[in-house]
């Protein structure tokens, strides 16, 4: 798995994450569901992305060829 499939695997699994928190703990969990897509929203149009780069330094994508949303 490439580094950008795995951002976006990572964002899918919080705000699904998020919203079973929001429907049986708190509604206070959808700011973790905003604050998951707003932050895809800048990292398409700035390539910076902070999960991107604790990924990376966990080892994700190693030896894959880097896909063209985060160098």
């Amino acid at each position: 798995m490439n580094l950008d499939r795995a951002v976006l695997a990572f964002a899918g699994v919080m705000i699904l994450l998020s919203v079973a928190l929001t429907q049986f703990v708190s509604p206070w969990w959808w700011l973790l569901t905003a604050f998951v897509g707003l932050n895809l929203l800048q990292s398409s149009f700035t390539g910076f992305c902070p999960a991107a780069m604790v990924l990376r330094k966990l080892g994700m994508g190693r030896g894959m060829p880097a896909g063209c949303g985060f160098k």
